[in-house]
């Protein structure tokens, strides 16, 4: 099994009167809203999150893209990822991700991703998601119809960037470039591992097939309502003769953990109740743009992720007991050590994932609480999980980094050795 420790950087002091007043965290948020002054303070406390997590033993820690919100305060992943390439030693750089369609001309992806593989000395998993259509098509102007066809073609440019040997000339629909020449190159050759980040898009499984891409289902809403998706999925790979090696997939799970049950519901349910009050509540209008989710999706009758929150939004500030509504829905599973390590062990069989993509800071949670419940995981659940698949299949989409002996030391090895 791999842990995989996963920052979104939400804004943790939108008001709480914001759903009542706001209709949407995304796309037209208000921009006064925003304090830079606070934004130094919890940024710099989010990379020490991210630093703390690595130190914790997580096999990886991940980043991503989001712009013009609240929900998550990273426009460029890559920025964050150079720094945690530098201050890190031994945990992986995963980047999930950069949303290719966006970047004119999508080389600037190729080459700021092979940076960081090669700060890190061949750390990097490279993600290349899509984009959610708040972010795409809204923030960026681009055209719903075409989002996935700019995707495609972007994806194909930055391959032949990094396994091509020589100066290239590149003829597409959307990018045209006399002279491909990119330096730097990845450590990791022919390239860096490439997971996919989906919200369940039928395309995005059978693409990921195709390409034996690790499909990683970022789901808000939990294991329960996850199951037809994950199915989907397996259903898909078994058409195109695929083995059902776990370590195909991933699943991002929000995670809270204490002493006690009572304990993690005293800790975690302000920043649940935050998260899915303020950080997800998303104006349907900007969820479903004609042209973005694709026929074959529409078909199956599955609702993208953003979709679903738009539509859940409305459904939150209306209970009494928000957190009671959230933990039966298992969109955050909390508990004592056993009883958080039973609760994975038994998503990570159902959904046959060998890498889980833990929230273990969300909403507006504090620095303190985030390495409370980071250490408690690191120390008394992975360790009974550690083994799972590991003796059943390889991972053949992990990172193969640098020998010890080559790698530059990070500098905050070379700060405390001196």
């Amino acid at each position: 099994m791999r842990f995989l420790w996963f920052h979104l950087m939400p804004y943790p002091d939108l008001p709480a009167d914001f759903k009542q007043k706001h209709h949407s965290v995304w796309v037209d948020i208000d921009p006064k809203l925003f304090d830079p002054v606070r934004a130094h303070q919890i940024y710099n406390e989010y990379m020490d999150e991210l630093e703390y997590a690595a130190e914790c033993g997580f096999d990886a820690i991940c980043v991503n893209e989001h712009h013009a919100n609240g929900y998550g305060l990273m426009p460029s992943p890559n920025l964050i990822a150079t720094s945690l390439a530098r201050r890190t030693s031994d945990a992986a750089i995963c980047v999930l991700g950069s949303s290719l369609a966006l970047y004119n001309p999508p080389t600037r992806i190729a080459e700021e991703f092979a940076m960081v593989d090669c700060i890190s000395g061949g750390r990097l998993i490279a993600g290349f998601p899509i984009g959610t259509p708040m972010d795409t098509c809204f923030a960026y102007g681009q055209n719903p119809s075409m989002l996935r066809q700019r995707y495609l073609e972007a994806h194909d440019l930055i391959k032949e960037c990094w396994q091509r040997d020589e100066v290239f000339s590149f003829n597409g629909r959307f990018n045209q470039q006399r002279y491909v020449n990119t330096w730097p190159r990845p450590v990791q050759q022919p390239c860096p591992p490439i997971w996919i980040p989906g919200g369940g898009s039928v395309d995005t499984w059978a693409w990921c097939g195709v390409q034996d891409y690790v499909y990683c289902y970022t789901s808000y809403y939990g294991h329960v309502s996850a199951a037809a998706t994950m199915q989907g999925y397996w259903n898909e790979m078994a058409q195109q003769k695929k083995d059902r090696n776990p370590f195909r997939a991933g699943f991002l799970q929000f995670v809270g953990v204490a002493e006690n049950r009572d304990e993690a519901i005293r800790l975690y349910k302000e920043p649940a109740e935050y998260f899915y009050n303020r950080s997800l509540h998303v104006d349907p209008r900007y969820a479903t743009p004609p042209g973005y989710v694709t026929e074959a999706t529409q078909r199956m009758k599955m609702k993208s992720q953003v979709k679903i929150a738009a539509d859940r939004s409305q459904l939150f500030g209306s209970l009494q007991n928000e957190i009671a509504g959230i933990l039966k829905e298992g969109y955050v599973v909390i508990g004592s050590p056993d009883e958080v390590a039973d609760q994975l062990r038994a998503i990570a069989r159902e959904f046959n994932v060998g890498n889980l993509l833990m929230l273990l800071q969300f909403g507006n949670m504090d620095k303190e609480t985030t390495m409370y419940n980071t250490r408690m995981f690191a120390e008394r659940v992975m360790p009974q999980l550690a083994d799972l698949f590991e003796d059943e299949w390889e991972h053949k989409w992990w990172p193969k980094p640098l020998a010890k002996r080559v790698q530059a030391a990070p500098v905050a090895a070379k700060v405390a050795a001196e």
